[in-house]
């Protein structure tokens, strides 16, 4: 941001204007000569003397930045911070503190806080703190409306809870910090990755999710770093991993919980060395990528038990944002209801107004386990079925009998069973292309096409020692 020279408020530019910051100390005079210098650059200042009535503050309007002192009556200023931190986790904090709290102050910047300054303190090294602060907390430029909607268009709410993990969100994606998004499946946070992306200053350049559950151990690594020709049986050419895909961009690492221990330490070497080196390659490769990573998973207790490395979890955690499950954001089932419906009658083809009102009331008083991807499927099912303009209530208990019912149409359930009968033939048969042709009854050439057609790679199913098939792919 560029440097602000003493003004008159009334006279600044509209910038800082909307920039609030919150001052927090007992200490009056204290208070009013950091509000009085703060007023003079052009920002907008509130005041509060204790930790309870700054939390106030923000039920009436949310500041883009926090300084507290930490010696306050009752919660101090570390307590504060701790409090806005579980709430707003992209907030700026920046703690003033004497001499004998130093200590102190240096653990709560590890975990967290933007940064602290010792009284007495310099008014110009201040407000390089403050200007710093603020830049990390909003974007460069104010967004035109539309840009503020662009960015997070897929993401239906009108919850306050939405509303506020939303401005985090916006807040955030302004810098480069890794953010681990938290919530239970089906809340949709590659939904929200996404719109971390769209809000960036990335937004011009690659977004690549993976999902580290869903790709075999063996098979990862070389996902996600790439590989050399000839590093393994059937790496018949040289292949880019996702971070060099991503190059420029954002990566999402979906179920990152669900990661190898031993891939665990390759990501860190490479998030510590911002290169990587793929499968069989003696270089590494420079990659300039954001990380954003997700779980359902509870990453502390995979700690304690020895399932996720300490060390990668701080790396990966420099903020967390945890996505609420519908259940606790009830308000919006009518809304993302309605709009599913209308989405999906369009994909039928169909001419549905809405839900009756007993529908709706069903919808909104449901336990929703499967949250917003359970909600989606019991819309997609009532609209498949559906014979009237208006839902009926039968047909919302109907699909709520069975949430996990997913609608496929038989092209879909036949490509499904195809490929898991495949994988299972592979299986049996150690990746024996001869074998696994002769129990589908079909010959090599054939058998061949359907694996091409299902991505499937014979040598990813060999036993070790096993003698390699004499055809290739």
């Amino acid at each position: 941001m560029p440097s602000r020279t003493p003004a008159p408020a009334t006279s600044h530019g509209a910038d800082t204007a909307r920039q609030r910051i919150l001052l927090v100390d007992d200490d009056t005079d204290m208070l009013r000569l950091l509000s009085l210098r703060l007023k003079s650059a052009g920002y907008a200042v509130t005041t509060a003397a204790s930790a309870e009535a700054a939390l106030a503050q923000f039920d009436i309007e949310r500041p883009q930045l926090v300084i507290s002192d930490v010696r306050l009556p009752g919660r101090d200023g570390l307590a504060l911070f701790d409090e806005i931190h579980a709430q707003h986790p992209a907030l700026p904090v920046i703690l003033l503190t004497a001499h004998g709290t130093i200590p102190d102050a240096v653990e709560a910047t590890a975990r967290g806080v933007f940064t602290y300054l010792t009284k007495p303190y310099e008014p110009r090294e201040l407000m390089a703190k403050v200007e710093a602060a603020l830049a990390l907390a909003a974007p460069a430029a104010a967004p035109t409306p539309q840009a503020n909607e662009a960015w997070r268009a897929e993401i239906v709410s009108r919850s306050a809870r939405m509303a506020d993990l939303l401005a985090d969100a916006r807040m955030v994606a302004q810098s480069d910090a890794s953010i681990l998004l938290l919530g239970e499946s089906g809340t949709g946070k590659e939904l929200l990755a996404r719109a971390i992306h769209r809000a960036s200053p990335r937004a011009q350049q690659p977004f690549v999710a993976v999902n580290c559950s869903a790709i075999p151990e063996n098979l990862l690594e070389s996902e996600l770093f790439g590989h050399v020709k000839g590093a393994f049986t059937d790496a018949v050419a040289h292949h880019k991993g996702l971070f060099q895909a991503a190059h420029g961009g954002t990566l999402l690492l979906d179920e990152i919980g669900d990661m190898p221990p031993a891939l665990q330490v390759k990501l860190l070497r490479v998030l510590q060395e911002r290169a990587v080196r793929p499968v069989g390659a003696s270089q590494a490769v420079a990659v300039d990528v954001r990380i954003l990573s997700a779980t359902h998973r509870d990453l502390e207790a995979a700690m304690a038990a020895g399932q996720f490395r300490e060390d990668l979890y701080y790396r990966l955690n420099v903020v967390t944002l945890g996505l609420p499950s519908l259940a606790e954001r009830r308000e919006d089932i009518a809304l993302l209801a309605n709009h599913f419906l209308h989405a999906l009658a369009r994909k039928y083809g169909k001419r549905l107004s809405g839900f009756s009102p007993e529908a709706l009331k069903a919808l909104g008083t449901a336990a929703w386990p499967g949250n917003v991807r359970q909600l989606y499927n019991v819309v997609e099912q009532v609209c498949a079925l559906s014979t009237t303009p208006l839902v009926p209530l039968g047909l919302v208990q109907r699909a709520l009998r069975s949430p996990a019912a997913q609608v496929l149409s038989l092209a879909e359930a036949r490509q499904r069973f195809e490929r898991g009968y495949l994988v299972d033939l592979l299986k049996m048969t150690d990746g024996n292309v001869a074998d696994a042709a002769r129990l589908a009854q079909r010959n090599r050439t054939e058998f061949y096409r359907l694996l091409q057609k299902h991505a499937l790679t014979p040598g990813n199913f060999k036993a070790e020692g096993s003698e390699e098939d004499d055809v290739a792919i």
